[in-house]
């Protein structure tokens, strides 16, 4: 992060992540839900099956992808994120992230939960507040400082 930045932004800690997180998961379910019982019946849920087919992959899998990266590269944040005040930045510039980072912190996601979840329980003991997912996007989530959810804006120039 800049250095001027440093002293008005803090990193955001794991319960406002996870608070994020739930809001997100809402979200996406509202939409997702509806469409895989329009799709499959209530016999969608009876299944043990990862996927059941091709639209249980695209609406389970594909859309919510689309729909947080969409979010992530056009406002680095996420509803959630942006309910508790909350962007995603570069770690080394403070900027905003790449496309590439961003898909590589959506992909590590599913790196971070393969062991018990835990890559996303080390946001609560990280010192910079990063999940695997995180490190491995070269990315942190920051807000103002005091937890205000007055939102974090880029410069409209500000690219990394």
């Amino acid at each position: 992060m800049q250095p001027h930045e440093s002293t008005e932004l803090e990193y955001v800690g794991f319960w406002a992540r996870t608070g994020a997180a739930l809001i997100d998961s809402i979200l996406v379910m509202i939409v997702v839900l509806p469409l895989l019982y329009a799709i499959y019946g209530a016999a969608y849920w009876d299944s043990t099956a990862m996927v059941i087919g091709p639209a249980d992959f695209i609406i389970n899998w594909l859309l919510p992808a689309a729909f947080v990266l969409a979010l992530w590269i056009k406002l680095s944040a996420t509803p959630g994120k942006m309910a508790v005040g909350a962007i995603i930045v570069d770690a080394r510039t403070g900027g905003k992230p790449s496309t590439r980072q961003f898909i590589i912190r959506y992909l590590g996601y599913y790196v971070s939960m393969i062991p018990l979840f835990l890559g996303i329980l080390w946001v609560g003991f990280d010192a910079r507040k990063q999940g695997w997912h995180d490190k491995m996007a070269g990315t942190v989530v920051v807000r103002r400082k005091g937890g205000t959810t007055q939102p974090v804006k880029f410069d409209a120039t500000e690219r990394a």
